[in-house]
């Protein structure tokens, strides 16, 4: 069954435009597992306009899932993640400036760095899980980083999702396959939804772990966090 990890960023952003403590981030945190998280993400950007360090060091003691940080492995993320040591570490080509991530990685062309990154955190026992797109490509250079997963970077999927959802996953279930194949895990995120996170998951194969933030806290303030979660699980339950 595939898992749903909670992206926590857009409370922590939330909390952020007024100062102070509301929405608390720690008990979020707590409270998504409660309604049936299978584990909390967090991306922490050098500027901490959304998740802070100081957060993330935090959510290391409360978090009883599977604790998934992601970023761009700058050396304070790889010593943030080093300090902290979390289930899994999620690397994303995205610059300190980026808005949100837009990309997978050019594992080809980052292979050196990638390498040398997956070892130091393998150092700690963490599992490293590798933002990609689906190109075959870059899923077969991912894999010799000695990586443990990758992350599909589903955007594209989102946008055509609404135009031919037959199309938008024909080229996901192809990258899931063969990186099935290349002794890759599966993982999945950016822009699914309510509307598009059910048929992906029942047509990409392998899908061991979706990521969801925006479209879900979005969800939450119409539906109840509780309910929200819920909601998603049950995408996930077919």
């Amino acid at each position: 069954m595939t898992k749903l990890s909670v992206n926590i960023n857009k409370v922590a952003t939330i909390r952020n435009a007024r100062g102070g403590n509301t929405p608390n981030v720690e008990q979020v945190a707590v409270d998504c597992e409660k309604f049936g998280a299978q584990g909390i993400t967090v991306h922490p950007r050098p500027d901490e306009r959304h998740i802070r360090y100081s957060d993330v060091r935090e959510l290391k003691k409360l978090v009883t899932t599977e604790f998934n940080i992601e970023g761009y492995p700058q050396q304070s993320f790889i010593d943030l993640v080093l300090e902290v040591v979390p289930n899994q570490v999620t690397l994303v080509p995205d610059p300190p400036e980026a808005l949100t991530s837009n990309a997978g990685w050019d594992t080809v062309k980052h292979l050196d760095f990638l390498q040398e990154t997956v070892k130091i955190f393998h150092s700690k026992g963490i599992r490293v899980s590798i933002f990609t797109d689906t190109d075959l490509n870059n899923i077969e250079y991912a894999a010799k980083t000695g990586t443990d997963r990758i992350e599909l970077y589903t955007e594209p999927y989102a946008e055509q999702f609404i135009i031919d959802k037959f199309q938008a996953v024909k080229s996901f279930a192809e990258a899931s396959a063969f990186a099935h194949k290349c002794k890759l895990g599966v993982n999945a995120g950016h822009d699914l939804s309510l509307v598009n996170l059910k048929y992906f998951a029942q047509n990409v194969p392998f899908l061991d772990e979706v990521s969801i933030g925006h479209a879900l806290i979005s969800d939450a303030l119409y539906l109840g966090l509780e309910s929200t979660i819920k909601k998603y699980r049950q995408q996930l339950t077919f």
